[in-house]
């Protein structure tokens, strides 16, 4: 962390004078980051990983495939209501089981950031600490939730009926590779609304750093605001 301590006293030292910047240390600085990164995604977590996290919560809520939405009012005149309605209480308690698995991924991935990923964060826009934690987690939060999602969903009927339909629609280019079986489908769902759930934390203490957990938080963004 030397290297990143030595960076955000250049960096500080260099905005805009203010009497807010120039009492900030170098220490308080890269401290005040850290923090700010690991309760954003903290809280992000901890409200996803609770019951109706994503069920109860439009913003993330994961719908059926679009290939399923297009036949949904047929499949509930069918008499498949039920079954429509159990198989996306699944995929959102799937998502929300695995929540949990991103905690330590996000506290490493603050651990490991560069030089240039603070500077990034720091002189970027409302979501530059999202999107970096999107680039540094995201290939090993698939390989986490994936086994999680499709342990949820694999007793649900019509997941299953979906899977042998959709791979056969992603032969045929009619269905996107993505969505090619539930449990891809319902994994990158979830990480959209994980990611976003940050930004939105990320969002909050960035335009309102007085409304932040720690003091050294409200310290340092309130002084760069």
């Amino acid at each position: 962390m030397g290297r990143i301590l030595g960076f955000l006293l250049c960096l500080v030292t260099s905005l805009p004078a203010s009497a807010g910047v120039a009492d900030i240390s170098n220490a308080d600085a890269a401290s005040g980051l850290r923090q700010a990164l690991t309760d954003g995604s903290a809280a992000a977590v901890k409200i996803l990983g609770a019951e109706n996290g994503y069920f109860g919560n439009a913003k993330v809520k994961i719908p059926l495939p679009p290939s399923l939405q297009r036949v949904e009012g047929a499949l509930r005149m069918m008499g498949m209501k039920r079954q429509a309605d159990e198989l996306v209480l699944s995929m959102n308690r799937a998502a929300e089981a695995a929540a949990p698995e991103a905690r330590q991924l996000l506290v490493d991935a603050v651990k490991k950031m560069s030089v240039q990923d603070a500077k990034g964060i720091l002189t970027g826009g409302d979501t530059a600490a999202t999107e970096y934690f999107k680039r540094t987690t995201q290939t090993q939060l698939t390989q986490r939730f994936l086994p999680i999602v499709k342990k949820a969903t694999e007793r649900v009927g019509l997941a299953q009926q979906y899977n042998n339909l959709a791979s056969q629609g992603a032969s045929l280019g009619l269905v996107k590779q993505e969505d090619a079986s539930i449990e891809t489908y319902v994994t990158r769902k979830a990480l959209d609304g994980l990611y976003l759930m940050i930004a939105e934390q990320e969002k909050s203490f960035r335009q309102n750093p007085v409304g932040a957990t720690s003091n050294i938080v409200r310290k340092v963004f309130g002084a760069l605001r």
